[in-house]
């Protein structure tokens, strides 16, 4: 093999421009984005893709280069638009790009003439619309791994060799990646037999099958990669064992596999921001902070890392840290109503109920449609945390005046919910009973599952089973599975064994695992079986977000009956951010209860005036009707 390299000076006046940058950034995140076939020879244009991935491959595991993935460019094809695969970059790129956030895109040209292929590259700063370097090489015609390692050396001179060298197996790969070819899986696996440490056809090739709903063949194929060890590359290897985690649902190799990238691969802010989110979910907050915050080193700009690192740092114990990473997130997006909307959030969870309070009406105001006019009803729920009934009600208000507004049918049914959680239970029931007998079959059938659960929390379990069979019958594809569920709590009461095999019976596929072990923890509440709950709780606490709203209540709850105080006392430190989707059938499950549970862990860790504040507003909140829930009477 043998290449000879050209460099193509542009001139002192850039090169001096160059050296005086002083605002380089601390990483560089390049697009290398498609070359272009200045040549008469068509049956090369397969080139065009395979320049950019070579470049972006050896270019990976640079720490200070971040060069961004063709496959993130295209993602974001659905928000701005399919781009022919086969145009120059430069085209149909270079937006993809500046929307992908690239501080540095390279774009060049190719051509084949007299058995040489020669090649340019030029490396732009977009946000100055400037050229800041050029270079041109040449090599032999079927050496394209040759020329294009040289183009990576003028980024970088600390590039890692391309997994092959072989030009036939680099086409296949670039052939497949820019098309619908039926025969990709054949391409790819011949590439492999040619070159069997090439990571990335490995991983294209699970892609292909993961298409065609193969699992556990493209779960076959990264095995058959890592099966090689370490000669596909630090970089693939991580790679391979992230995606045949992600493909097992294995969240502890997931996880493994990230911290593995951060090693390999540690300028990939994706990287990093999939390990912090990671870290959220298990609850490892101070973690996921340090992690999001490399995330931002390379991508400063990047809203969605500032938005989780303003929870993450609130979590932490860092507000203040928290807040500015939101107001950094708000300039960035002025006209959204996000920002605001978590910037209530965080002053929420640290018990700052005005300031979230303020937060949230701004948010509603900007944006009424934001999920639904949401933020009038947190903006009710943080003055109701402050035992401010009447001012709770003012701003709730507002929420039943935005979901009138968008034609909501179940406006009745919301405000039934919002009497019970304010302390009018009461009414709440009478009026739950009147919409059970609405004609309009959705309205009736949500209020007969919900008037369900509040029989169960009241300790009625015959009335509530008439009611859990009206409730099925009559349920609508909407309120199918609060009406299941209902049904299934409202069953005779049974040993702890026998409420785990009906919750199997009720969600059997392993896909349903978190709807069963939602449903068997509240069963077991109902029950008052807490030894039994807290495994299924702690498994659900442990699935982050995806577990469903108040699971640290009821976990702090089990904790609580079952003699872990400070355990219980650590859940119930934050204040519970109201659901996305509003008030829920399930929120009574730990709303106001929270405050009872809280007053009983002061209480037992010895803060008297603690424990009667809490005490003071779980008795305000839950009303002066006689509709308490078994140990709730203590509070009184």
């Amino acid at each position: 093999m043998s290449y000879r390299a050209v460099w193509v000076a542009l001139g002192a006046a850039l090169l001096a421009a160059c050296s005086r940058q002083t605002d380089r950034p601390a990483v560089q995140r390049i697009a290398i984005l498609r070359f272009e076939n200045l040549g008469e020879d068509p049956s090369v244009d397969w080139m065009g893709r395979a320049f950019p991935e070579i470049i972006a491959g050896e270019l990976a595991g640079t720490p200070d280069f971040y060069a961004m993935p063709s496959a993130r460019l295209h993602s974001l094809d659905g928000a701005l638009g399919p781009r022919p695969v086969a145009a120059p970059g430069i085209s149909g790129e270079r937006s993809l790009a500046m929307a992908a956030g690239a501080n540095r895109i390279g774009y060049g040209e190719y051509w084949v003439r007299n058995g040489k292929l020669e090649a340019r590259l030029t490396v732009e700063d977009p946000a100055i619309h400037k050229a800041l370097s050029s270079i041109a090489v040449s090599g032999a015609a079927g050496d394209i791994v040759a020329v294009a390692s040289a183009l990576a050396q003028h980024i970088s001179g600390r590039i890692a060799p391309y997994g092959t060298r072989n030009p036939q197996v680099v086409k296949a790969y670039a052939g497949v990646i820019e098309s619908a070819d039926p025969a990709a899986a054949d391409t790819l696996q011949q590439a492999i037999s040619a070159e069997p440490d090439f990571g990335p056809a490995y991983r294209e090739l699970a892609q292909v099958k993961l298409r065609q709903q193969d699992r556990p063949g493209a779960l076959a194929v990264l095995n058959q990669a890592l099966a090689r060890g370490g000669s596909i590359g630090a970089v693939e290897r991580a790679r391979t064992e992230f995606d045949a985690a992600t493909i097992r649902g294995d969240p502890g190799a997931r996880e493994r596999a990230l911290i593995a990238l951060t090693h390999a691969d540690p300028a990939d802010p994706i990287v990093w921001r999939d390990l912090g989110l990671t870290y959220m979910s298990r609850h490892q907050y101070a973690q996921a902070a340090a992690a999001l915050q490399h995330a931002l080193r390379i991508e400063p700009d990047d809203a969605d890392s500032l938005n989780q690192l303003g929870y993450a740092a609130a979590y932490a114990g860092n507000l203040e840290e928290g807040v500015q990473a939101l107001r950094h997130y708000q300039q960035l997006q002025p006209e959204s109503a996000n920002a605001l909307d978590s910037l209530g959030d965080v002053n929420l969870v640290t018990g700052r109920l005005r300031e979230a309070e303020g937060y949230y009406l701004a948010a509603g105001k900007k944006s009424p449609e934001f999920f639904a006019g949401v933020d009038f009803l947190k903006a009710a729920m943080a003055r109701l945390m402050s035992g401010d009934t009447a001012g709770a009600d003012d701003a709730a208000r507002q929420y039943f005046a935005a979901r009138t507004a968008a034609h909501d049918p179940l406006v009745e049914f919301r405000q039934a919910e919002w009497q019970w959680i304010s302390g009018r239970r009461k009414a709440a029931y009478q009026q739950m009973e009147k919409l059970a007998a609405s004609p309009q079959r959705d309205v009736a059938a949500h209020a007969t599952a919900e008037m369900v659960l509040w029989g169960l929390m009241m300790g009625n379990r015959e009335a509530a089973a008439a009611l859990a069979e009206k409730s099925l019958a009559m349920a609508t594809p909407a309120s199918a599975l609060t009406a299941t569920v209902a049904r299934f709590l409202a069953q005779p009461a049974a040993s702890a064994a026998e409420w785990a095999a009906r919750a199997e019976r009720l969600a059997p596929n392993p896909a349903q695992a978190t709807i069963r072990n939602t449903a068997l923890a509240y069963a077991l509440l109902l029950a008052r079986q807490y030894q039994a709950a807290t495994p299924v709780l702690e498994q659900l606490y442990g699935e982050g977000q995806s577990a469903g709203e108040g699971v640290s209540v009821m976990l702090a709850w089990t904790y609580l009956e079952t003699g872990r105080t400070a355990e219980a006392a650590a859940l119930l430190r934050f204040n519970p951010i109201p659901p996305t989707a509003g008030l829920g059938p399930f929120t009574s499950f730990y709303f106001p209860r929270f405050y009872y549970l809280r007053g009983a862990a002061a209480e037992r860790l010895g803060k008297s005036a603690e424990a009667r504040d809490n005490y003071a507003l779980f008795q305000k909140l839950s009303g002066p009707d006689p509709l308490l829930w078994g140990e709730e009477q203590k509070a009184r």
